[in-house]
C-alpha cells in the first residue's frame, strides 16, 4: 500500500508540471513566439520528474521480487538526479526517496545508514511540507527498529527506553508540521 501511495504521488506530480508546461503552450495568434526560459526549466522538470518514476517503479518491481540490494540502488539513483535549481518539487521528490531508501536500509538491518539517510533529508530540507513530515516519521520507525533490536539482544534497559521515547518525539514532530499545513490549506480555502 505505502508503495502505492508513493507511485501515485509520483504520478500526480508528472500530470501538475504537465499542466504547468501546457500553459505557456502558444496559441494559434502567436505560433511563432521564441521560446522562454520557463519553457526549459518546464522540460528540465518534467525530464527529472520522469526519471525519478521510472527509477521507483524499478525500485518497486525488486521490492516485490524481494531483491531489496538492487531496489535500494535505483532509490538510489533517485538522489542523484539534477532538477532546475530552485524547483520545490526537487525537495519532495528526493525527501519521499529518502523515506523509501531509509525503510528498505532499515528492513536489511542496516540502521545507522538508514539514520544518516533521513538526517540528510531533513538537514537539506528548505520547507516544511507533507515529505519533511515523513522523514520524521521513518526517523520514528528506525528508532523503533533500534529499540527492538535492544530488546531482542536482552538487555532492553535504559538504551531502549530512550529509542522509544526518541521514536515518539519524532512522531511527534510529524504530527505538529502535518497540523501546521492542514490549517494552513483551510485557512487557504
Amino acid at each position: 500500500m505505502k508503495y502505492v501511495i508513493a507511485g501515485a504521488w509520483f504520478a500526480g506530480l508528472v500530470a501538475l508540471a504537465a499542466a504547468c508546461s501546457t500553459e505557456r503552450e502558444p496559441s494559434p495568434a502567436s505560433s511563432t513566439r521564441l521560446a522562454e526560459p520557463g519553457d526549459v526549466i518546464d522540460q528540465d522538470l518534467m525530464i527529472a520528474l520522469g526519471q525519478a518514476k521510472n527509477f521507483h517503479h524499478k525500485s518497486k518491481i525488486y521490492m516485490t521480487d524481494g531483491n531489496l540490494t538492487a531496489a535500494t540502488a535505483s532509490v538510489r539513483q533517485i538522489l542523484s538526479l539534477r532538477f532546475p535549481p530552485g524547483a520545490p518539487e526537487a525537495d519532495d521528490v528526493r525527501n519521499d526517496a529518502r523515506a523509501l531508501l531509509a525503510k528498505l536500509l532499515v528492513s536489511q538491518g542496516q540502521l545507522d545508514e538508514a539514520t544518516r539517510t533521513v538526517e540528510e533529508g531533513l538537514a537539506q530540507s528548505q520547507r516544511e511540507s507533507f515529505f519533511v513530515a515523513n522523514l520524521y516519521t521513518v526517523q520514528g520507525e528506525i528508532h523503533e527498529a533500534r529499540a527492538a533490536a535492544l530488546g531482542a539482544s536482552g538487555d532492553p534497559g535504559k538504551a531502549a527506553i530512550d529509542e522509544k521515547r526518541a521514536a515518539i518525539a519524532s512522531y511527534d514532530h510529524s504530527i505538529q508540521i502535518n497540523e501546521r499545513l492542514q490549517k494552513k490549506l483551510m485557512e487557504e480555502r
